[in-house]
């Protein structure tokens, strides 16, 4: 997806509770199009619990997210419209061939069906496009979840662990995705335990209770 204009999340000051446990608190961090932020930090420190106050999933007890400088909080549907989010589930639906999941999605977001053949070469699905999706491996749901992102328009990529039952060659068709969703403009935040080859990324490092920004 090419950028038409110039984009930027910010986020300021956000804090989260999960029950009545702080896990974080003072996160700040800004990016713009062209821009992705590498998300690290042991286990339990919240990474995914910040993708998801990105996403609009849940509500920062304390802090702000804007986009384009306007508070996200205002407008969940649009701000979801123009994100793509991957968590731990993959959300493949068994019943449904590979080909028709990503059809699926595509259609939920609006996007022209053309692309879902050229997703599916893109992730090493193609000979399998009418398999049900029952049938695949960890590491194929995954490469199917991951189709979406070539397959749907969206200037904000939020990934949770994406690699996830990925092989070598898998990760690196993830690195040059990212790296191509970037160089057109977009915006992605990665949280990963790897060291992903994403040239140029920021970092934010998550401790509980806590964040120092690299």
């Amino acid at each position: 997806m090419t950028s038409q204009t110039s984009d930027r999340l910010e986020c300021r000051d956000l804090a989260c509770l999960r029950g009545e446990r702080l896990v974080f608190k003072g996160v700040s961090f800004a990016l713009s199009s062209g821009e992705a932020l590498r998300l690290t930090g042991p286990n339990g420190s919240g990474k995914s619990s910040l993708l998801r106050l990105l996403a609009g999933l849940a509500r920062p007890e304390a802090g702000a997210i804007a986009w384009n400088g306007a508070a996200v909080a205002e407008d969940f549907d649009a701000h979801r419209a123009r994100l793509l989010f991957l968590g731990h589930q993959d959300a493949v639906k068994p019943w449904l061939t590979v080909r028709e999941n990503l059809a699926f999605w595509a259609a939920l977001h609006g996007a022209p069906e053309a692309g879902v053949a050229p997703a599916l070469a893109r992730v090493a699905l193609a000979p399998q496009a009418d398999l049900p999706a029952r049938y695949l491996s960890q590491g194929q749901r995954r490469r199917l979840a991951l189709a979406r992102f070539a397959a749907i328009p969206a200037p904000l990529w939020l990934l949770d662990e994406p690699t996830t039952g990925l092989d070598d060659a898998s990760v690196t068709v993830l690195e040059a995705l990212v790296a191509e969703h970037c160089a057109k403009g977009g915006l992605a935040v990665v949280s990963t335990h790897l060291a992903l080859e994403l040239p140029g990324a920021a970092a934010l490092a998550l401790a509980a209770a806590g964040a120092r920004a690299a």
